[in-house]
């Protein structure tokens, strides 16, 4: 089932390559990144041919993150140019833009994303028993981590309608974290995880914890409002990922 995973996923990244390069906007990769699990979760799931609970519980809820963060996404980004981000690489990468987009952007991605579903391909692919607790404990993290994206790109999305210039979110859940929807991101994949009852897929929970912390997340959107004054006082007193009570 592993090579007709990675030929899946490799197939699902050219797809939008294409559709990054004739739209002249790489970040259309953000919009197929949920959806890449889901396609995956419900391959892996038909192939199988086995309808475990723990398979049921993780393919719904794979499918349930993924189409609604594809479709957060496609509705923040539809009609709107390219995001700054790949917008900065486009400009630093000159004539090499297409092939280091493909390689760096699609294909990197479409790696990183195989490394991330390794709990939902152990377990609806190589389906073992395990104790119900797992199961449980796994539910309730992704639940936690669910709540804090769905709810923390909720009150981003309202905000910003009434924004005014150099305003930055510090209500709700970006009270306790400067990324909400960044730490739900991390922490329900690390109950998917705990789902699977197996510590070989623990690399999954890691490395996109690492991605959004160290990588893509937290500093590229740290380093966009680094220049404000009023960034700099909430940075002070307010937690960078995991939530806690501000500051004096």
């Amino acid at each position: 089932m592993m090579w007709e995973m990675i030929i899946l996923v490799l197939a699902y990244v050219f797809t939008a390559f294409l559709i990054g390069f004739f739209k002249k906007d790489n970040s259309v990769m953000d919009v197929f990144w949920g959806s890449g699990f889901v396609l995956i979760a419900w391959y892996s799931f038909l192939r199988a041919g086995t309808y475990e609970l723990e398979q049921i519980v993780i393919t719904s809820l794979v499918t349930i993150w993924g189409l609604r963060l594809t479709y957060h996404i496609l509705k923040r980004k539809w009609g709107k140019p390219e995001d700054f981000r790949y917008a900065n690489w486009r400009k630093a990468w000159g004539k090499w833009v297409h092939l280091r987009a493909f390689f760096q952007i699609f294909i990197l991605q479409g790696l990183i994303m195989l490394i991330v579903a390794s709990p939902i391909i152990l377990v609806n692919g190589f389906y073992e028993e395990k104790s119900v607790i797992f199961l449980e404990v796994g539910l309730l993290i992704w639940l936690i981590g669910f709540f804090f994206e769905a709810v923390g790109d909720y009150q981003l999305k309202e905000f910003i309608k009434t924004k005014k210039d150099g305003e930055i979110m510090t209500a709700g859940l970006w009270k306790y974290t400067r990324h909400p929807n960044y730490f739900g991101e991390a922490t329900l994949w690390w109950g998917i995880f705990v789902i699977t009852g197996t510590w070989v897929a623990i690399i999954s929970p890691i490395l996109i914890t690492f991605l959004l912390l160290f990588v893509s997340g937290v500093p590229m959107l740290e380093k966009k409002y680094a220049g404000q004054k009023n960034w700099q006082e909430y940075k002070q007193k307010t937690s960078v990922f995991i939530p806690w009570f501000p500051r004096k």
